[in-house]
């Protein structure tokens, strides 16, 4: 009759939880069908509990049977030692999450916090045993009892999905983890209520009629962990994705809980997104695709005007992104451009064009995508392509003789000014700086960019006017050493194209810089001119030259001193042959 009664209750709550009127918003059907599956469900449940057979009406189910002799031999249930073996275990796997697994403390805390009850429930139940309260002294040694039981199942998992797969390198879900944590929890609990004599049938059919009521009253939080299950067992997604939601926002995941998901995006804020959201919506995986490395296609923008073939603008940035790297830049595919479209609509007065590239650290968009639109701007600045105007601007300039005159004066006169300042042009004069001024062609560089590369063919001189260069050389193993940094004003390059040699070493961008490139034939007609430069180009290459081999060689001082002198005599015989001044002199 009580189980008839609590049925009864059960369907009459089920039947009476309908909204307030302010949110109904379910049909009168749906109402109906949820009301008629509860009392379906209450009546089930009632059914079984008025057909159990051996269950006394006024019969405690708590009324624990005493303990058998040999369980009491200390305080009068269990030996304390089974305390100082679980608490040995405990601290074993806490030493050993520590070294090998770390980021798997929170299971270690569970374990100690279960420990930490069943210490007490015992010592509690210890001393209820003692004062002769026996009744107590049984309810408390069953909770006792319970947690014994889940401190063990806690070091067997830790165990097993902590250091035995982590060593076996095993990868398994969290929720994979929970749920058969969970499960050997339900199955304990169980067990130990049949083995005190707990009459089992009763509590699982009332476990049933509330299991009903509550799957009616929470579907939504139940669908999110279901989606949650789902989401980890069919390994669709994975921490540390990179995800695009139907919002459009993109963020990385952090975590998959059971109810919802975690993801942290570029502005440093997280989205909490519940788990049925993802599994109803259309989400992107960024950078993924099946045996390739995680990478995702970028695109930059710029504009060249028409009068440039977009065959030219193509091949100086692709030139320019492909020659050196650029950090998160991925080498395969290689970055590319290509000419995206022509004036739109009869408006435009210019061509557009786009750069290609895959970014491998999707956390790193905006600052990758500006170190490749610096190296489109210093390349097409280096071709002489300036970028498109905008059509709407309108620039008004007075483009006479004299006007032009004074900015290529102006230009030689900044020009003259780096000159003056390097060691191997000080013995020009004014008009010589002049002269070689208006050979020099401006080369501009970004950060990064390799200048010159070692053991290729030398056509210009290089003179540093801004930033700053590192000067490599690459041994045998292909590795490459620093050998010194260049800051402006200087010059490098000047012994391939003194000499005709191979470059003996790169120079790289430490910085973004200006430089001037001079021309073999220009230098060369200065030098017949001032042929005594050449003991001061000589000095400063043969320098140069023993400070690349002291690295190759582990040269010390005297031995620099030594070679300096001479390199000095072989650089001045080769410079008067490879310009032909030898034979002007005789």
């Amino acid at each position: 009759m009580p189980a008839l009664l609590l049925a009864a209750l059960l369907a009459q709550a089920v039947e009476h939880a309908a909204p307030p009127p302010a949110q109904r918003r379910l049909s009168e059907q749906q109402q109906s069908q949820a009301a008629n599956a509860a009392a379906v469900a209450a009546g089930a449940g009632a059914a079984i509990v008025a057909t159990q057979e051996g269950v006394l009406p006024n019969e405690d189910p708590f009324a624990f049977p005493a303990p058998r002799p040999a369980a009491r031999q200390f305080f009068g249930y269990a030996s304390p030692w089974t305390l100082l073996m679980l608490a040995a275990a405990l601290v074993a796997m806490a030493e050993l999450i520590r070294r090998f697994t770390p980021v798997k403390r929170k299971r270690i805390k569970r374990a100690t916090i279960l420990f930490m009850l069943y210490l007490t429930t015992f010592m509690l139940a210890a001393i209820l045993g003692m004062v002769h309260a026996e009744g107590w002294s049984r309810r408390v040694w069953f909770l006792a009892d319970l947690f014994e039981v889940l401190v063990v199942i806690d070091l067997v998992a830790i165990l097993l999905f902590d250091l035995v797969l982590f060593a076996l390198r095993i990868e398994v879900a969290n929720i994979v983890h929970d749920l058969a944590l969970g499960a050997a929890y339900i199955l304990a609990f169980i067990g130990i209520l049949h083995r005190s004599g707990v009459h089992l049938s009763g509590i699982i059919a009332t476990s049933a009629v509330v299991t009903v009521v509550l799957g009616l009253s929470l579907q939504a939080t139940l669908g999110n962990v279901l989606g949650g299950i789902a989401l980890q067992l069919d390994d669709s997604i994975h921490v540390n994705d990179w995800v695009q939601l139907s919002s459009g926002q993109q963020g990385r995941i952090v975590a998959i809980r059971w109810r919802h998901t975690m993801v942290e995006t570029r502005n440093w804020d997280t989205i909490i997104v519940p788990n049925a959201s993802l599994l109803g919506d259309h989400i992107v995986i960024l950078g993924q695709r099946q045996d390739q490395p995680n990478q995702h296609r970028m695109w930059v923008y710029f504009n060249v005007d028409f009068r440039y073939s977009p065959e030219e603008v193509i091949n100086v940035v692709e030139d320019a992104l492909q020659s050196t790297p650029i950090p998160h830049v991925a080498a395969f595919p290689p970055p590319n451009c290509i000419c995206y479209d022509f004036a739109r609509q009869g408006a435009d007065s210019f061509a557009f064009y786009a750069v290609r590239y895959w970014l491998t650290d999707l956390s790193a968009d905006d600052p990758t995508s500006s170190a490749v639109r610096v190296r489109i701007y210093v390349a097409l600045k280096r071709a002489g392509i300036p970028l498109a105007v905008p059509g709407q601007a309108l620039w008004v300039s007075v483009d006479d003789p004299e006007h032009r005159q004074r900015k290529v004066e102006r230009e030689i006169q900044h020009r003259v000014e780096a000159l003056k300042h390097i060691e191997m042009f000080s013995l020009l004069t004014n008009e010589d700086r002049v002269r070689l001024s208006e050979g020099m062609r401006p080369a501009p560089y970004g950060r990064g960019e390799i200048i010159t590369r070692q053991d290729s063919a030398a056509h210009w001189l290089y003179v540093l006017s801004k930033g700053e260069v590192e000067v490599r050389i690459r041994g045998e193993g292909g590795a490459e050493k620093l050998v010194s940094r260049l800051t402006a004003p200087n010059v490098f390059g000047e012994m391939g194209v003194m000499t005709g040699e191979r470059r003996t070493a790169s120079v790289v961008a430490a910085t973004e810089v200006e430089c001037y490139r001079i021309d073999k034939d220009v230098f060369k007609s200065v030098l017949r001119n001032r042929p005594e430069m050449m003991d001061v180009i000589s000095q400063v290459m043969a320098r140069r030259r023993v400070e690349l081999a002291a690295i190759r060689e582990g040269l010390d001082a005297e031995a620099k001193r030594r070679r300096i002198k001479e390199e000095r005599s072989q650089l001045l015989s080769s410079i008067q042959t490879f310009f032909g001044l030898d034979d002007d002199k005789a």
